[in-house]
């Protein structure tokens, strides 16, 4: 739990202490904007903005009965975040699984990925996908409707 927060502290420490620098050297109506970006970075690499994850198994078994993908990511994936991102609110039909509180989870994104732990991982019908493209993943969840 907490490795997924490490990002997003640090984010907004870094961004505390620039606007602190700023503000201390007479200029606090700067301070405003670079605070604004690291915060915004923070929540982007946080696990705020993907939709509760569950555990694989749990995931495996909603997928076998509504068909629809399972995704398996981490806090601060750049290609998670795209996917998340480019997915909008269809990612709410997505069962997600965050590999760093789920160990069956990451075990099976090894065992799928010549035990390497990359993600986005997808499974659909089965068949693993590794870093799909979102269009992709999309027309999967509109066939599953």
């Amino acid at each position: 739990m907490t490795r997924a927060w490490i990002l997003p502290t640090v984010l907004v420490l870094c961004g505390a202490s620039f606007a602190a620098g700023l503000i201390s050297s007479g200029n606090p109506g700067t301070a405003v904007a670079p605070l604004l970006v690291f915060v915004t970075l923070a929540v982007v690499n946080s696990p705020l903005i993907f939709p509760r994850s569950i555990s694989a198994p749990e995931a495996q078994r909603r997928s076998a009965a509504d068909g629809r993908p399972v995704v398996f990511w981490r806090p601060g994936c750049a290609f998670c975040l795209r996917l998340r991102i480019r997915l909008g609110r269809g990612a709410r039909r997505v069962h997600w699984v965050n590999i760093w509180r789920d160990p069956a989870g990451a075990a099976a994104v090894r065992a799928a990925n010549d035990g390497n732990e990359t993600v986005p991982t997808v499974i659909v019908a089965g068949r693993s996908h590794t870093n799909p493209d979102p269009a992709w993943v999309r027309e999967q969840l509109s066939r599953r409707r």
